[in-house]
This record gives C-alpha cells, structure tokens and sequence, in this order.
C-alpha cells in the first residue's frame, strides 16, 4: 500500500487539522507529528500511522501558491 498523503491547514492547540488528496478532512494529535511542523507542511502518513514531513512535497506546492499569488497580484 502507498503512503497518503496530507497537507496542514492549521494547527488548533494539540490538534492538526489536515487535508487529504481528495479534499477531506483529517485531525491528528500534534504530538504524534515530527517536531517542528508547520502550516501548509505536506505529511506522508505510512500504514501504521507514524507521519514524516515531504520537504520537497511541501517546497513545490509553496512554490505554486507563491507562483499563483504574483499571477493574482501582477493582475491588478
């Protein structure tokens, strides 16, 4: 089985509110999360549950938003 992936929307107290490829909603506990994550990291979740940051994941999709933004922005 493939790893899912998962992408921080936010961080409520000891909660991370996660969403998956598909748009749905996940909740993990933060202190089962590596430490340091932030909002927007991407998570790559394996079978038994234990979570790892996907840097480079979490670069490209920073990258798009950024490259999205100045498109919005140069437009007005």
């Amino acid at each position: 089985m493939t790893d899912k992936l998962l992408r921080i929307d936010r961080l409520e107290g000891t909660v991370a509110v996660c969403e998956d490829e598909q748009g749905g909603r996940v909740q993990l506990p933060v202190c089962s999360l590596p430490a340091g994550v932030k909002e927007g990291d991407c998570l790559k979740l394996d079978d038994t549950g234990r979570a790892v940051v996907d840097t480079e994941e979490t670069r490209h999709r920073r990258e798009l938003i950024k490259k999205l933004q100045q498109q919005v922005f140069s437009e007005e």
